[in-house]
């Protein structure tokens, strides 16, 4: 049984290991219409190795969002380029799976790392950069309780072309008070 980092009702969260590679990889071959110009995860053996290899780094946490009821990966979050000391912060990067997409195992998931984040990683703030055409991962982040910070023309570059993005951040207090009036 995989060891869960983070449980909620309907998803927990755990890190990837070796043993994710056959399902992860087939999970991104069936969501590559779903991911297009979105996100370009990890889709062959090479790129799996650079991913675990990566998420050794300290400035770089990776959960794989998996369904509780069968252990099914329905999503990844990552939360790269850390930075500790007076900044306490990183850059969340998430992208769900099918045929999972719409059933809220996401939200979930990302309620789960923000809890996470904010107690137990000590961060102060967590940044979500979003296209602007990606309606779901905007509502993803709303939803969460980021705030939209500004715009990012030509910020990163996804599928070979430098992409426009939203800069979306929410931060401990933020975070905190809405918990608080959730209640």
């Amino acid at each position: 049984m995989p060891r869960r980092l983070l449980s909620g009702e309907h998803v927990y969260l755990r890190t990837p290991s070796e043993r994710d590679r056959t399902e992860f990889l087939q999970r991104v071959r069936d969501s590559g219409r779903l991911h297009r110009s979105w996100v370009a995860p990890p889709s062959d053996d090479a790129a799996f190795t650079a991913y675990l290899r990566r998420l050794r780094r300290d400035t770089q946490a990776g959960f794989l969002v998996c369904r509780t009821a069968d252990d099914a990966i329905v999503g990844v979050l990552n939360v790269n380029e850390i930075v500790r000391g007076s900044f306490q912060s990183g850059f969340l990067g998430y992208y769900a799976f099918e045929p999972f997409v719409g059933k809220a195992h996401m939200s979930e998931g990302l309620r789960l790392l923000l809890r996470h984040a904010f107690n137990e990683l000590g961060f102060h703030r967590l940044e979500a950069n979003v296209q602007p055409a990606n309606v779901a991962s905007t509502a993803l982040v709303q939803r969460a309780g980021f705030r939209l910070e500004g715009f990012s023309p030509r910020y990163l570059k996804v599928a070979g072309r430098w992409r426009d993005h939203e800069r979306w951040a929410i931060t401990a207090e933020d975070w905190r008070d809405l918990r608080r009036s959730r209640r």
